[in-house]
């Protein structure tokens, strides 16, 4: 009798573990992962259109790039459910995050382009506070002043936007120089022509910020489909298609000139293969997972790890400068991102032992069992 139930207690703590690792291990460094794989891409974007990639044509390959990648890939794996009807309101909403993700994609490449992947980072982590203040508008979200919870989240979102417009507003002197890497005397003097004009780093800031309003918004309507369809590849796969479909005619409009679409085997073809790869295609699989399993604001939680491997990536490979401004706003970023974490936090641990239900911000985190068993 002890040795059997020895035995029962010793399955139970490797189920245990084998679940504490499935549940939180493997998110985690699948998010790291990501942020490592998105930053990656902005570098190596910078790098070519510091070279000549014209924006447009780099988002339609990449989502054209993902697109393919993924067909086999959903024709296989991806048909454990029948497809819902062509006109149904769940495709309606996949289309949705097609627009979205196309906008938030050409917004990013674009301000990028015009500032650096390191301000990129910082202004990434403006997600929380965007989210938040959509689910307060569309009423997803109790706002209960009284509540420490609440007010957390309203003076981190303050913070956040804050942070970002000390980031856009304020420059500064240079607190870190990239002196153990020299570029080429030509992209040293486009990179300075880019980079030093003012009015240039204020647009492509606002372009960065409204790409983290889009990647918001896209979160939001990403958990709500996957509540209904949880089948990954599946609506990342249609979402592709849809940016595909969607940028294809919009991006060649926009870019009439014929020889910009013809690649070479350069850094530019390298960036939008590895975009494509690794960015519209595994990424999105690894965040729609991530928003099944753990919830948009878990997703989110690693935003600023981002910043201090844009600041690497940017001083070796593509000879960035730190500035004051860039330091003192992604800190301010930081405190109001960690302030919406602690509030979001803190709501979630009073609403769990008070019996209630979880806030609409963390949607899937309740279905955590739920989603595990369809592994």
């Amino acid at each position: 009798m002890d040795h059997k139930s020895t035995m029962r207690g010793a399955g139970e703590e490797e189920t245990v573990a084998w679940r504490y690792f499935r549940r939180d291990v493997v998110p985690f460094a699948a998010m790291v992962t990501v942020e490592c794989t998105m930053i990656g891409s902005y570098t190596l974007y910078k790098a070519a259109a510091l070279r000549g990639l014209n924006f447009y044509v780099f988002v339609t390959y990449s989502y054209v790039v993902s697109t393919l990648l993924l067909l086999p890939i959903c024709l296989i794996f991806g048909r454990s459910k029948r497809l819902p009807a062509a006109k149904s309101l769940l495709f309606f909403k996949i289309f949705l995050l097609g627009l979205l993700g196309f906008m938030a994609q050409l917004s990013g490449s674009v301000g990028i382009k015009y500032t650096s992947p390191t301000l990129a980072s910082a202004l990434s982590n403006l997600t929380p506070a965007f989210t938040f203040t959509l689910a307060v508008i569309f009423r997803m979200e109790q706002v209960v002043l009284r509540s420490y919870a609440t007010q957390a989240k309203i003076i981190g979102a303050i913070l956040s936007i804050s942070g970002a417009l000390v980031v856009l507003l304020y420059k500064g002197p240079k607190v870190l120089a990239a002196a153990f890497f020299t570029p080429s005397s030509h992209t040293i003097s486009l990179h300075q022509n880019l980079t030093s004009s003012e009015p240039s780093w204020i647009i492509g800031g606002l372009l960065l910020a409204s790409k983290y309003f889009f990647l918001s918004v896209w979160y939001i309507v990403q958990t709500r489909v996957m509540e209904v369809y949880p089948e990954e590849i599946t609506v990342v796969f249609f979402y592709n298609l849809f940016a595909t479909l969607i940028s294809v005619p919009v991006c060649f409009f926009a870019e009439s000139n014929l020889t910009s679409w013809v690649l070479k085997p350069d850094i530019s073809l390298a960036a939008i293969i590895y975009s494509g790869l690794f960015v519209t295609s595994l990424s999105a699989v690894t965040h729609t997972w991530g928003l099944h399993l753990k919830g948009p604001v878990y997703i989110s939680l690693f935003r600023p790890l981002s910043i201090a491997i844009a600041v690497a990536m940017g001083a070796i490979f593509l000879g960035d400068a730190l500035h004051l401004g860039s330091v003192i706003g992604s800190v301010i970023l930081c405190f109001g991102f960690y302030t919406v974490m602690w509030g979001k936090a803190r709501e979630d641990a009073t609403k769990t032992g008070a019996g209630s239900e979880h806030s609409p911000l963390l949607l899937t985190h309740i279905a955590e069992d739920e989603a595990l068993s369809l592994r």
